[in-house]
């Protein structure tokens, strides 16, 4: 809980207790707008080889020693640039560029909840999708508020144990887990990742309790990213994650169940790729966040007619 005096802003400084009322002082200015595959969320199953329109503001409500994206996420309101974008306008720019959906992500959505609620309604009326790209660290009343609007998400599972969300992230992991749960069971897609950082939560058994516990309580058919970490912020005395390393967490996750494995922010031969999970044929293959060839026919194999999870068109 964030308690904040009259006159002082909270943990994720863009919330000000003027007043007795608690205001925020980033709805309508986002510090970062752009159009970028929908790939690089990472979303391998929804709309693939889509342009989505990707905004943020600053702040955030963990503050993780990792956090490749800390100049802004870290920033104080005050001390960084913004545009002037009221949802509307964000709509307007979404069907000006021609994308089909629209995401909140580079911080979190959860920061700034009011911009990303008002804005996913307005879209959702223009037939624009709603993407969240989030830690998931939220109550759940006003997650389940927001997903009404939302059609797909990757979530975060940073690690699988509370000391880590602590010592990493100066967070918890329960309620990561029951925004998880609550978002798959809303209906949305759902694609996790999880950065491996080494000697961090890199270990094997680590890393199969996390798949395990994906596979129990979201589903072997939940997409999950392992990616991989580089110094940034406060953890530059760590060693970029090894391509081994990544090798090894994909081949645990599917030997636990989990259907499609991924590995991202390095080349990967076999893991950035999507097989279908009963005859294993190549059904989408990628180089990095481009898509080379996607077979799929109406969201299923056209070899064996397996049905893939994913919302395909």
């Amino acid at each position: 809980m964030c308690l904040i005096e009259p006159g002082q802003s909270g943990e994720c400084r863009v919330r000000i207790n003027i007043d007795g009322i608690l205001r925020t002082v980033v709805y309508g200015y986002p510090c970062s707008i752009n159009v970028d595959p929908i790939e690089k969320k990472p979303l391998f199953h929804f709309l693939p080889g889509t342009g989505i329109l990707s905004i943020a503001t600053v702040g955030c409500n963990l503050h993780c020693k990792n956090c490749q994206n800390w100049e802004i996420s870290q920033a104080n309101p005050e001390d960084s640039q913004a545009y002037i974008c009221p949802p509307k306008e964000l709509v307007k720019m979404c069907r000006k560029a021609h994308c089909l959906s629209l995401a909140y992500t580079y911080t979190d959505p959860i920061i700034y909840y009011e911009y990303t609620y008002d804005t996913a309604k307005l879209a959702r009326d223009a037939n624009i999708r709603n993407v969240l790209v989030t830690a998931g660290y939220i109550n759940e009343g006003p997650w389940k508020k927001l997903l009404e609007y939302v059609d797909a998400a990757n979530i975060d599972l940073k690690g699988i144990t509370e000391d880590f969300y602590r010592q990493v992230c100066s967070g918890t992991l329960k309620p990561v887990q029951n925004a998880l749960i609550a978002a798959k069971a809303s209906g949305i897609l759902v694609e996790v990742t999880n950065l491996i950082i080494p000697t961090l939560n890199d270990k094997p058994e680590q890393i199969r309790e996390l798949t395990r516990w994906i596979r129990a309580n979201l589903g072997g058919e939940t997409p999950l990213h392992f990616s991989r970490f580089f110094p940034r912020y406060k953890m530059q005395h760590l060693p970029p994650t090894s391509l081994k390393a990544l090798d090894t967490a994909r081949e645990i996750a599917m030997s636990e169940g989990l259907t499609y494995v991924y590995i991202g922010n390095i080349s990967s031969k076999e893991g950035q790729n999507t097989y279908c999970p009963g005859c294993k044929s190549l059904l989408i293959e990628r180089s990095g966040y481009t898509i080379l060839q996607n077979r799929l026919k109406d969201g299923r194999c056209p070899d064996c007619r397996a049905e893939i999870y994913g919302v395909w068109k």
